[in-house]
């Protein structure tokens, strides 16, 4: 039985791996990358670094690692329904935040302002790099040696927080040309997911207020059908999962629908015609999208704008600062590892490489160890 559609990447089509391995079982490629994004170092720190909230600010709060299994379950939803290859989609949605700064976005431009003329810093870059130059699991080579499809699939997601400057990396990936369609799903299964968690969130934060989400019409659509659905007795906090579960298969649905027209009104018969056609055929319904757009707004407005949230990332800000300064006039401070990358990369380089790869609680220790302020 056939378990892919024919315009699904299958393994036996894959480019391969840079490095020629042995292997001792019969995995496939893309089930192996995702082994080893699971096993390795980076992703295991993900537990404790930023989403929305700082890791302190409670348990309830989501992490870069819950987001990233949200991601990783709300497209593998999606592509068992579009028949695409579910290993490839796993493997990518696990690897797409791996190169995550501690405390979020924040620490993402910090850094990307510090290391101004020296390459700059940009997560989705730093995810490649982790994967494929500073986890060390294997002595013949740096790196987890996935596969090009995957490497393809990190370093092509792409969304406003996601631009990472790639043009060393021409040769290798054509980037004028759109990366698979398991590549171009974890876009959305992103957006999706981060919408969607981070309105539960927010609310139960109290940054969110119930009566004023009704301004947005995607979630008002959802409770209608929430509490048609299972009646008016549910607790507010049933209520609140039910409408946002709702919304989720609002959003899930509305893609699949669109993307099999895509697929059908272009023809798409293989992998090789969205590469060869140079076509985006994931999205949104031009009317989901208007929706889609409605609510990011309201809570870029009523969220991530908040001045508690702008609190912390003033916080954060003066944290990641303090550390890269102390670094670079003490850089016998760092670990030895970072020392030795200063004469292969570049001082500032293995700095952020140092800094990236912190959890939020590692930074903020390091900040009190090395300042004294409490």
């Amino acid at each position: 039985m056939e378990l892919y559609a024919n315009y699904a990447m299958k393994d036996e089509k894959s480019r391969g791996r840079l490095n020629k391995e042995i292997f001792h079982d019969n995995r496939g490629i893309y089930e192996r990358d995702r082994d080893r994004i699971i096993h390795c170092e980076a992703f295991r720190k993900l537990e404790y670094k930023t989403q929305v909230f700082v890791n302190h600010e409670g348990d309830y709060y989501r992490t870069r690692l819950t987001h990233t299994m949200e991601v990783s379950q709300i497209a593998r939803s999606m592509a068992k329904r579009l028949g695409l290859n579910i290993e490839l989609v796993e493997a990518i949605a696990l690897a797409h935040d791996l190169g995550h700064t501690p405390f979020g976005h924040t620490g993402e431009k910090v850094l990307n302002r510090l290391m101004d003329g020296a390459g700059g810093f940009e997560h989705n870059r730093q995810s490649y790099r982790i994967v494929t130059y500073l986890e060390e699991r294997y002595g013949g080579f740096k790196g987890l040696n996935l596969s090009y499809e995957t490497l393809e699939g990190i370093i092509k997601h792409s969304t406003p927080y996601d631009k990472p400057s790639t043009k060393d990396l021409e040769d290798i990936f054509d980037l004028d040309v759109v990366p698979t369609i398991e590549g171009q799903l974890i876009d959305y299964a992103d957006e999706i997911a981060y919408l969607n968690h981070d309105l539960d969130d927010g609310l139960e934060s109290g940054l969110l207020e119930w009566e004023k989400l009704g301004e947005v019409q995607i979630w008002e659509e959802a409770l209608n059908d929430a509490v048609e659905g299972e009646g008016a007795g549910l607790s507010p906090k049933v209520l609140k999962y039910r409408t946002i579960s709702t919304l989720i298969a609002f959003f899930i649905n509305d893609l699949v629908e669109s993307t099999l027209g895509r697929i059908t009104v272009e023809k798409v018969r293989t992998p090789e015609t969205v590469k060869d056609k140079n076509i985006r055929v994931v999205g949104f319904s031009p009317e989901m999208d208007m929706k889609r757009s409605q609510l990011k707004e309201y809570l870029f407005t009523h969220l991530y704008n908040h001045p508690r949230v702008e609190r912390m990332r003033i916080s954060a800000e003066g944290c990641i600062e303090t550390l890269f300064s102390l670094y670079g006039r003490y850089p016998n401070i760092l670990p030895e590892r970072y020392q030795k990358e200063m004469s292969l990369s570049s001082s500032r380089r293995a700095i952020a490489d140092y800094i990236a790869g912190m959890t939020d609680r590692f930074a903020l220790d390091e900040f009190r160890r090395l300042t004294g302020v409490v």
